[in-house]
């Protein structure tokens, strides 16, 4: 025993200790926001009574994106652990509340053409499902990428904070906008129909491009020119490249046939190549944050 103690840094199992508590502690927070921010929605009802798998993927995509959000309020240099608990709560909350807003902006901006909460809790679609968890994980990228990237001052780090966000919420939306209009076939009008595999597919787009918002803002703030300098680049570059990789994802994983068709020209859409075609656009997207 005391073998293993020397080898035990008291203070920063004391540190890890506090940021575990603190965690579970602004989960918790998370889960009683989502209730309160949405009492329309009876959340026991769905996940036990109408077994609404539609809600649950969405669900366990919001906890997913506070855990994100969490991991990126933690990460940074340590200033003391009275201070990182304030600042990490602060941060914390922050990001849980500009999730909300994320979700809200998106789902009003990015499918237009239904609403997201009427096709989840009334038509039990798993696509729009699907979709708004890939929502809610990627604005939290988003907002990983403003916390890692903020300054060092509270009050400049708050400012940086919310206008990365607010950045990487408006370049998300108009990206995922672009995309939909290059893609082969309408994506809403095949979401509405519940295919399954288009909801998949555009969830892997909605996640790539997010990644590489992310990538952009994770850099160390110097000024707003170079910050909208990387912005711009990597953005423009994730839009170019990505259609690109996934044509040639197409030819290497799915030889002899078309994803396209696979999705939506089938009487039962192919959720396996929905997912293949998710997977390559975030594939991609990692091998360009990795490279560039």
């Amino acid at each position: 025993m005391d073998i293993i103690l020397e080898h035990i840094d008291l203070n920063s199992l004391t540190h890890s200790l506090g940021y575990l508590t603190l965690s579970f502690v602004l989960f918790f927070i998370g889960k009683v926001l989502f209730k309160i921010l949405n009492p329309k929605i009876d959340i026991t009802s769905e996940l036990v009574e109408k077994d609404n798998f539609a809600f649950i993927i969405s669900y366990v995509g919001y906890f997913t994106a506070l855990i994100i959000i969490l991991i990126g309020a933690i990460s940074g240099e340590s200033y003391g652990l009275l201070e990182d608990i304030k600042l990490i709560s602060i941060y914390g909350i922050i990001g849980i509340l500009l999730l909300h807003i994320s979700i809200f902006l998106t789902n009003k901006l990015m499918l237009t053409s239904f609403s997201v909460k009427d096709e989840i809790l009334n038509d039990k679609n798993e696509g729009t499902g699907v979709i708004e968890a890939a929502v809610y994980i990627g604005n939290a990228f988003i907002l990983y990428g403003s916390l890692v990237g903020e300054s060092s001052s509270l009050i400049e780090g708050i400012t940086t904070f919310v206008l990365y966000w607010v950045i990487g919420n408006l370049v998300l939306i108009i990206s995922t906008k672009i995309f939909s209009q290059w893609m082969s076939y309408n994506i809403h009008n095949e979401i509405e129909k519940d295919n399954v595999a288009a909801g998949i597919a555009f969830a892997g787009s909605i996640i790539a491009i997010s990644l590489i918002i992310m990538n952009a803002l994770a850099d160390p703030f110097i000024n707003w020119k170079t910050s909208a300098i990387d912005i711009i680049f990597f953005t423009l570059l994730g839009n170019v490249l990505l259609p690109i990789i996934r044509f040639i994802a197409d030819k290497i994983l799915l030889p002899g046939r078309k994803l396209t068709d696979e999705i939506i020209n089938q009487e039962t859409p192919n959720i396996g190549a929905g997912l293949i075609e998710a997977f390559s656009y975030i594939g991609a997207a990692t091998l360009i944050i990795w490279t560039f």
